[in-house]
């Protein structure tokens, strides 16, 4: 609770206002039955002694009396009004700033995580907490906290006029309190239960929701559709549950708790009505006030009178509802305190891979080497516990220490070993092997999304976790096997929200990758709607888009993974004639399955089990009759059998005429 006030400090004086109204508020609703009670007593009703005290200005004639007395009444209700506006308005004013920065918190926290975070939790999980989590802290922060103070200030109120009126009258009433509390336990105890459920059920719901959304035509490709039905309504039904469980605790308590009250009701009536009938006196304590002690209490000996009696009424029924209100203004905070932990927890999540506090900037043209590189994304323990990743000394350039011999834990699952090569400035390397050899590795820790265990990573010489990371990213340019398009327009997703990169950058980069006609054909052209990933584009559109985009922010170096795998062959050839354009004076790193993609390469790595095993030119590696002749063969030798199966022209025609004949 102390960490979520501390978002409150900034709207300190709109939360001051709030809770001064809620006070003079508090204050305005305890005094309306007590003006019922002068009113009885004074004219209605008069006893002797009614006319002294605090209300010995009044006028002794009924008529003007009754006349001030709701004159009083009547402005108490403004006063309320004008009171309950501040407090609504500026408590809801303060919730939803404080959503606005929390939420704006998170996403920034998100941003900066590492990237293996998002492969441990879905997506639809994250957005849970972005959003429900954070509408429950505002319905706490609203409703939950406000009114929980408004009701401890009229209970107390309440308290106080009623021990001060009759003292037996208001024990009477506080009689049936210790069921009100034995109620409200059993209560609160099966709500939060309820609450922690369904919170659990809405995460997920959207985590449901999100992964099958997203992989609808595969889903209506298999005929997934009535199976992935029943486990949704499995998961909705749990929600379901778990809102029934709460909505039947809350249809007991409450009549419960009206039939407690009604029962102090009627007590009040049955004793407080014989007290009156038989003129018993009691004690109570009178206020007065002068200029010298400015407020006098002292005891008095009343005899029981009807003001008295009608008061007490009309106390009791307030003084039960802010009872019931408790509970449920209880359970918000139960609720929002199940959130701020979730939160929380996210926002405690460390941030693995920072930019160290002294940052070097190579100057260099764009020299890329990896030195001895080793790298695992996981270690696994012996004892079968959940694997943990490993974790790099972040931001310091000093690889974690390795664990020791003996300690009881095996070796990293190593993805790279011992790792050694560089791409001299204006080169282009391709990186080629077996799919889980690692290559797209390379990618991660060049980009430095990972950190190495052990060995370094250097662009102009210059250790990549001693570079800031926005500057290291900003030198590369990369394109990814699966091209991924936010919603918006095409030249919004070439430009990415660049301000340098003007509209004349735009067009011409996507002139440069064979773009152009297709944009201009469209009725918007540049401007042409981009629904959400892309969905009313090919991929080799989006594939050519995300080359357009790699190339008008004008990188030193450009990476390549698989960007003509998913693409059919028109647009492949279109691809390498953009790519020509592309690697031309720039360091360049391509990652492909395809070896006509890289045959043109100035030099080609295999990689093989997380090992350069061999490195060369197109020509030598085949001399070297290795790994890459192998891939050659597997390649090219599936084409040369369809191509032995297709029947000649010739063959064609001779079966033709047969036919015929």
């Amino acid at each position: 609770m102390a960490r979520l006030l501390k978002y409150l400090r900034p709207y300190r004086w709109q939360v001051a206002i709030a809770l001064a109204s809620i006070v003079l508020k508090s204050f305005a609703d305890v005094l309306g039955p007590y003006l019922t009670k002068v009113a009885i007593d004074r004219y209605l009703a008069p006893v002797k002694g009614a006319s002294s005290g605090i209300w010995s200005w009044l006028s002794p004639r009924p008529i003007t009396g009754i006349a001030q007395i709701a004159a009083i009444y009547v402005a108490l209700l403004f006063f309320s009004f004008l009171l309950e506006f501040l407090q609504t308005y500026y408590m809801q004013w303060t919730g939803q700033k404080v959503m606005f920065d929390l939420r704006r918190q998170i996403f920034r926290h998100l941003q900066r995580l590492h990237v293996a975070f998002f492969d441990k939790n879905p997506v639809g999980r994250l957005v849970t907490r972005v959003t429900t989590d954070v509408d429950a802290l505002n319905e706490m922060f609203t409703s939950g906290v406000v009114s929980i103070f408004e009701d401890l200030f009229v209970l107390f109120g309440i308290l106080g006029v009623m021990l001060c009126m009759n003292w037996k009258l208001a024990l009477i009433t506080f009689a049936v309190l210790p069921f009100i509390v034995v109620a409200t336990k059993i209560f609160r105890d099966r709500v939060r239960d309820s609450y922690r459920r369904i919170r659990v059920a809405i995460a997920r719901i959207n985590s449901y929701l999100q992964e099958h959304v997203s992989g609808m035509a595969v889903l209506q490709l298999f005929n997934r559709e009535r199976k992935a039905y029943n486990r949704f309504s499995e998961i909705n039904r749990s929600h379901m549950d778990a809102f029934k469980d709460a909505i039947m605790a809350y249809s007991v308590y409450y009549p419960v708790v009206e039939i407690l009250s009604a029962i102090a009701i009627a007590c009040v009536i049955w004793f407080g009505g014989g007290d009156v009938m038989r003129n018993v006196r009691a004690t109570s304590v009178a206020v007065s006030f002068n200029w010298t002690t400015l407020v006098a209490f002292r005891l008095v000996r009343d005899g029981a009178t009807l003001g008295v009696l009608v008061s007490f009424i009309m106390y009791a029924q307030r003084f039960f509802r802010p009872i019931m209100d408790f509970s449920e203004k209880y359970n918000i905070l139960q609720s929002a305190m199940a959130a701020s932990e979730r939160i929380f927890k996210l926002l405690d999540t460390p941030v693995q891979v920072v930019s160290p506090a002294v940052t070097k900037r190579p100057d260099g043209p764009g020299r890329i080497e990896f030195d001895c590189v080793w790298f695992a994304y996981r270690e696994a323990p012996e004892d079968g516990t959940e694997p943990v990743e490993t974790q790099a000394r972040v931001g310091t350039g000093a690889p974690a220490r390795p664990r020791p011999e003996g300690s009881g834990a095996r070796s990293p699952n190593w993805v790279l070993r011992d790792v050694t090569f560089a791409i001299e400035p204006g080169e282009t390397v391709a990186v080629v092997g077996h799919t889980g050899a690692g290559k797209t590795t390379l990618i991660s820790l060049l980009l430095r999304f990972y950190d190495v265990q052990k060995g370094a990573v250097r662009i102009d010489g210059v250790d990549v976790k001693d570079m800031d990371l926005a500057d290291l990213r900003g030198r590369f340019g990369v394109v990814l096997q699966d091209p991924f398009l936010f919603s918006g327009t095409i030249g919004g997703n070439i430009r990415l929200g660049s301000k340098r990169i003007q509209d004349e950058d735009v067009e011409q980069a996507a002139a440069d990758v064979n773009l152009a006609d297709f944009i201009r054909a469209l009725p918007k052209g540049f401007h042409e709607e981009v629904r959400e990933r892309g969905s009313t584009l090919s991929t080799g559109q989006k594939q050519l888009i995300s080359f357009a985009r790699a190339l008008a922010h004008e990188p030193k170096i450009l990476i390549l993974d698989e960007a003509t795998s998913s693409v059919d062959t028109e647009t492949e050839f279109r691809v390498r004639d953009a790519l020509n354009r592309m690697v031309e004076g720039r360091t360049s790193l391509i990652i492909a399955h395809r070896l006509s993609t890289v045959q043109r390469a100035d030099k080609i790595i295999v990689m093989h089990k997380g090992q350069v095993r061999e490195m060369g030119t197109h020509q030598q590696l085949l001399a070297q009759r290795g790994i890459y002749f192998k891939l050659y063969q597997l390649q090219y030798k599936d084409q040369e059998i369809d191509a032995a199966r297709a029947p000649s022209p010739a063959n064609a025609g001779e079966s033709t005429v047969s036919a015929d004949d």
